[in-house]
């Protein structure tokens, strides 16, 4: 069953993670449909996806189109829009989707799935996505760092997640199936907390923010209260040093700048409600005060409102 599952993939938002793990699918030989915007489509349609990777580069034939019912034939569906596009994109996709197709979220924040069911009722697959990507031009995707998922349920479904993470893992992506999905999504919450802000607001890359010594502690006191906020919303983490596992992730991605960078330097409006926008509403509810995260949401608020 593993070696011939060989599914149709569609793309929901061909941006830079969604070209890149659609890239990668395309590379080994899957069906892949990117759906994105006109001028990525028609680079992508006239000369095929160029995936600049760390390992690779080469230009990928794959099918690609600005309507969401294209996604109609697809037995995957990888949903990477943007987390403040959640709602609208998956009530437009809702009327197009398969009876039996998988719906997986490749988005940050811990809160889309429930958001996707609230506004369809279509119970998306949570993927935890750590990978360093941007678009540098239309149709050309850079990858310069990781590149790997992690796959959970938060229900009990009985969806077969391990047939897909092979499919992932044939194509060279590393994918995993967790036990505890929640804790997963929740730290990589805390880890895009800890980056996105600083690096967009100092214009500095990840490797460069870890060895600048007050900069690391700012992120350090970040992760301190997203942790004690996850605590108090029942999350149970493995026993590991969370703020040690974060402050890590900048060997792997030296030369990552996070996408909230990206977003504020192409005057996009910002995924930073999501992240440490919601640790600071979650915190509010939960009554756990954090007064670093909120500086850090409200300088980033204050960027993004006057472009």
């Amino acid at each position: 069953m593993l070696e011939t599952f060989q599914p149709r993939i569609a793309v929901l938002g061909a941006g830079a993670v969604g070209c890149y793990f659609g890239g990668m699918l395309a590379r080994a030989g899957a069906p892949v449909t990117l759906i994105g915007r006109a001028p990525h489509v028609e680079a992508i349609t006239q000369n095929g996806l160029f995936l600049e990777s760390v390992n690779f580069e080469q230009k990928i034939p794959v099918a690609a189109s600005t309507a969401v019912a294209a996604i109609r034939e697809a037995d995957i569906v990888l949903f990477c829009v943007k987390t403040l596009d959640t709602e609208e994109a998956a009530r437009a996709l809702a009327p197009h989707l398969a009876s039996n197709a998988v719906l997986m979220s490749l988005q940050n924040g811990v809160d889309n799935v429930a958001r996707i069911r609230a506004a369809t009722t279509i119970d998306a697959i949570p993927a935890v996505v750590y990978v360093a990507a941007e678009m540098i031009a239309p149709g050309h995707v850079r990858h310069t760092g990781r590149g790997d998922l992690v796959l959970g349920e938060l229900s009990q479904s009985g969806r077969d997640l391990e047939t897909i993470a092979a499919l992932f893992a044939r194509a060279g992506v590393p994918c995993v199936v967790s036990k505890n999905i929640a804790a997963d999504l929740w730290t990589k919450l805390i880890i895009n907390c800890a980056y996105n802000a600083i690096s967009a607001l100092s214009c500095a890359r990840y490797g460069r923010m870890v060895r600048h010594e007050l900069a690391r502690e700012v992120m350090m006191q970040t992760i301190k209260e997203a942790m004690a906020v996850a605590h108090a919303d029942g999350i149970r983490f493995p026993k590991t040093d969370l703020i040690e596992v974060s402050l890590k992730l900048a060997e792997k991605m030296e030369n990552a700048t996070s996408s909230t960078a990206q977003d504020l330097a192409r005057g996009k409006r910002t995924e930073i409600d999501s992240l440490n926008g919601y640790v600071v509403r979650r915190g509010a509810e939960l009554g756990v005060a954090t007064p670093v995260n909120q500086t850090l949401h409200a300088l980033v608020k204050l960027l993004e409102e006057g472009q």
